[in-house]
C-alpha cells in the first residue's frame, strides 16, 4: 500500500545512462547522465539534464555543442567512473584508455566503443531546479551496424545494454532477458 511521505521519492531507474561528451578550447570532457531523452523524431532533437556545478556544464554552455554516446554493458565500470570523477581534476578518457574520434559535425568526442552516438548543436537551455536542460538538434548519427538487426532493434546476440539501477549498480538487457511482444493495436 502506498504511504504519503514528506520527502522526495526519486524513482526514475532502472534506465539507460548516456555519456555526454564535449570539446571546448582544446579540452575534452565526458560525463554520465541518467536524465536524458529523445524529444522529437522529425526534426531529430535530444535533451539532457546537467547540474550547474558540473565541469561538463560550463564546457557545454560555452561550446554550444555536445555528443551523446551509449556504451555496452561491458563498459559499465567506465560509465560509472565518468559520473564519479570530475573532469576538472582528471582526464576521464585516460582512466581506462577510452579511445574516441572527433565528431564530423561538432568536433565532440565520439567514443570508439559506442554502439550508438549523436552529435548535437544546442538550440535551447532552460533551468529547472538544480539542473539545466540542454536541448540539441541532432546533426550527425552514428551506429555500429553489427549490433542491430535489419528491423532496427538491438541484436542481443552481439550487444548487452547496461541499465543503471541506482547506488552504483548496473544490470543488463541481453539475449537471456525476458522479452514480451504485445499485439495490442489501437482502434
Amino acid at each position: 500500500m502506498l504511504e504519503a511521505i514528506n520527502r522526495t521519492v526519486m524513482h526514475s531507474y532502472p534506465g539507460m545512462v548516456a555519456l555526454v561528451t564535449v570539446s571546448f578550447n582544446g579540452e575534452d570532457n565526458i560525463m554520465a547522465a541518467g536524465w536524458h531523452s529523445y524529444i522529437s523524431h522529425e526534426p531529430p532533437i535530444y535533451g539532457v539534464a546537467i547540474g550547474r556545478e558540473r565541469h561538463t556544464y560550463h564546457l557545454l554552455k560555452e561550446s554550444g555543442k555536445f555528443a551523446i554516446n551509449f556504451l555496452p554493458f561491458e563498459k559499465a565500470d567506465f560509465i560509472q567512473q565518468t559520473g564519479v570523477f570530475s573532469g576538472s581534476n582528471v582526464n576521464k578518457f585516460e582512466i581506462v584508455n577510452m579511445g574516441f574520434d572527433r565528431g564530423l559535425a561538432t568536433n565532440a568526442p565520439i567514443l570508439q566503443d559506442a554502439y550508438v552516438a549523436y552529435e548535437c548543436e544546442v538550440i535551447d537551455r532552460n533551468s529547472y531546479g538544480d539542473h539545466d536542460w540542454f536541448v540539441g538538434n541532432i546533426v550527425q548519427f552514428y551506429r555500429d551496424k553489427d549490433k542491430f538487426l535489419e528491423n532496427g532493434l538491438p541484436n542481443f546476440e552481439k550487444l548487452s545494454i547496461p541499465l543503471y539501477i541506482g547506488r552504483s549498480m548496473y544490470t543488463s538487457v541481453e539475449k537471456e532477458s525476458k522479452f514480451v511482444t504485445h499485439s495490442v493495436t489501437a482502434k
